[in-house]
């Protein structure tokens, strides 16, 4: 249905931007564009109003999102939420700030296959990014379904929208000239009139590997400001600068020792190691922790060279819902895996529970001067949870029942199927196969292994495998180059084997960017191919189907056990507010509560706990559900798992 009452009022507040020759203008009057990104994803909506506040108040004029096209996508030409961007750029217009939209197809962002869609990724793999006529027509109709939501918002229209970007740093990734001409064709042909422009790190290989001629090129980086808009300029002349991404903070990696990617200069400019986040989130997140007087000095200096600048982040937020993608390590990204933590706080001056840290003030202080005015007052800081409040497990099912009961059909191949064949986005697959016999116990290797397997030989828990190039510290997978990677260990035959394979989060930077999940290389027996495999996938999704779930029959609650677990946690009155969630002795899984899905926990680390917006409570009883995926190792001495609880 048509917004025409919307339509209407913006069509009042008409206003004309423009890339000049040295700056922005708008309305005939040179502009400098103070962003902050801000993921409308990544908040929960109930706050957007609260944390755009808080960009006005540190002295932003305008916000940039991204736009993830999987999560709106997630089977073909099934849309899914998109409307959730307009009601964004509308809270951005009424809270008085001009805004930039990077619709993809391809973000980064460290979210899930880099918003690329796991339908598409899965059988173009490379084509992917390039003029390839399957990949174009399938970004041809993500452009139009996006097109309603940002087309009658920009400024020309009465809207906040002043810019939006043509793919993203795609000089880090290709060189299809071809490609990006197209994409910028595309977007034109679907209404947008707005000036374009791309993003690219301030290299000469990226920027002309990036850059589309006639469009403005913007550059992204975490210091040497001057440096980096001297590049630019060897490449463009002429035509206002920007900082697209001004790193001021930096993400982390599950497991304390994998911080840092490699990724340009970002992991000198944030700074390596860990420790606690400046003004707290979920607890224990530690990434890279940048200096808030560093990026302060960082900051001032693009202002000092005239440009504009866009934070990344402002407000990092949470990659909710699975939906945390994973980087490969090394100077070229194709080395181990590292998947990023479900906190996406970032360092950022705006924490992930949208409190104000030391680099908020400080960067306060930096663009007050450059401001139209007077900066705003803060917002109110929003209510927090009024007191802890344990949860009561009601119930328990195995995985078993869970993947019969909620996953999808179960096929029947000779090598194992993908992720992406069985139409996994984020979940697990539940291989089994047999290994004739009779015959001697040789290894059994699974090769090509996308992430992690918990296993069974004849019912009996075996290792947990890895990644064959990543070593998280509780596996036995190996860092790249170990002989044991995916090596479960002899097993005589006849035996019935399983393998729950589950997907860490799928490349978002680099060349191994679409790399499919699951199975990859078969298994082998000493040196025969084990085939006949029958695989049945559990997307995440499936368990926020309540009449499935209510259908499942559940037991009495096991409390860290593999499987699916059922409870509530009571929430007093006058107590709602935002919360961390706490699973102490729980291993592995993902977390609902209220049926709002809060992401991924893992006892790995760093992160201990889950940020819970206060939107996805009330008070009284609170709907719980875990899927803890691994559950205790065999054998350990290691606490038993307790009662999840709530904590302010």
């Amino acid at each position: 249905m048509a917004d025409t009452a919307g339509d209407a009022e913006r069509a009042a507040g008409r206003r004309r931007f423009v890339v000049g020759e040295r700056e922005f203008e708008l309305d005939g009057r040179p502009v400098r564009l103070l962003s902050g990104a801000l993921h409308y994803f990544r908040v929960h909506e109930g706050h957007w109003d609260h944390r755009l506040a808080m960009l006005r108040a540190m002295g932003l004029n305008c916000v940039e999102t991204y736009v993830p096209w999987n999560l709106h996508e997630p089977r073909p030409g099934e849309f899914r939420g998109l409307a959730a961007l307009g009601r964004f750029l509308d809270a951005a217009h009424r809270a008085g700030l001009l805004a930039i939209v990077r619709p993809g197809p391809y973000i980064c962002a460290e979210w899930e296959n880099g918003g690329l869609p796991h339908w598409l990724t899965g059988p173009l793999g490379q084509r992917v990014r390039t003029r390839d006529a399957r990949y174009l027509r399938a970004v041809d109709g993500w452009l139009a379904a996006v097109a309603p939501q940002v087309v009658p918002r920009q400024c020309d229209r009465g809207g906040p929208v002043v810019m939006v970007q043509v793919e993203n740093e795609y000089g880090s990734y290709g060189s299809d000239a071809v490609y990006l001409a197209w994409l910028a064709d595309r977007l034109r042909a679907w209404g947008v009139t707005v000036p374009l422009f791309t993003s690219d790190g301030p290299e000469d290989h990226m920027l002309t590997g990036g850059s589309v001629p006639g469009l403005t090129a913007t550059v992204n980086f975490g210091s040497g400001a001057r440096e980096a808009f001297a590049t630019l300029r060897r490449h463009r002349p002429d035509g206002p600068l920007m900082c697209m991404e001004f790193w001021c903070g930096w993400f982390s990696h599950w497991d304390p020792g994998a911080v840092g990617t490699g990724r340009d200069d970002a992991a000198a400019n944030a700074g390596e190691g860990t420790g606690e986040g400046e003004g707290g989130s979920a607890e224990g997140s530690e990434g890279g922790i940048r200096d808030a007087e560093d990026a302060a000095a960082a900051l001032a200096e693009i202002l000092e060279c005239g440009a504009s600048v866009n934070l990344y982040m402002a407000h990092g937020g949470t990659s909710f819902g699975g939906w945390a993608g994973a980087n490969r390590g090394g100077a070229l990204q194709d080395g181990a895996l590292l998947p990023a933590v479900t906190s996406y706080d970032y360092d950022a001056p705006v924490d992930e529970r949208g409190r104000p840290t030391a680099k908020f003030w400080r960067f306060r202080e930096v663009l007050a001067p450059y401001a139209a005015g007077p900066l705003p007052e803060l917002p109110a800081p929003l209510p927090v949870l009024g007191g802890a409040a344990e949860a009561r497990l009601t119930g328990w099912v195995s995985m078993d029942a869970v993947v019969d009961g909620l996953g999808g059909p179960e096929v029947w191949s000779g090598v194992p199927p993908t992720f992406e064949e069985l139409d996994v986005d984020r979940g697990v697959v539940r291989y089994r196969l047999s290994v004739p016999g009779p015959r001697g116990p040789y290894d059994l290797r699974v090769l090509g292994l996308r992430d992690r397997a918990v296993t069974f030989v004849d019912g009996a828990p075996g290792p947990v495998l890895c990644d064959e190039a990543y070593g998280g510290p509780d596996t036995a997978g190996a860092v790249a180059g170990r002989d044991d990677a995916g090596l479960l260990g002899p097993v005589a035959g006849p035996a019935e084997v399983e393998l729950w394979v589950e997907s860490l989060g799928r490349v978002n930077y680099g060349p191994r960017l679409g790399e499919p999940k699951g199975i990859t290389g078969g298994v082998l027996h000493e040196r025969q191919y084990l085939h006949g495999v029958r695989a049945r996938g559990l997307r995440l999704d499936a368990v926020e189907d309540a009449g499935a779930v209510a259908g499942l029959a559940f037991g009495a609650p096991r409390a860290g056990a593999r499987g699916l677990h059922r409870g509530s946690v009571v929430v007093p009155a006058s107590g709602v507010g935002d919360a961390l969630l706490e699973l102490p002795g729980w291993t592995r899984g993902f977390v609902w509560v209220g049926g709002f899905p809060l992401g991924r926990y893992w006892s790995a680390g760093p992160q201990r706990s889950l940020y819970v917006p206060g939107p996805c409570l009330r008070e009284g009883a609170n709907e719980l559900l875990i899927l803890e995926l691994e559950g205790a190792a065999p054998g350990t001495d290691g606490p038993p798992a307790e009662a999840p609880r709530l904590i302010p």
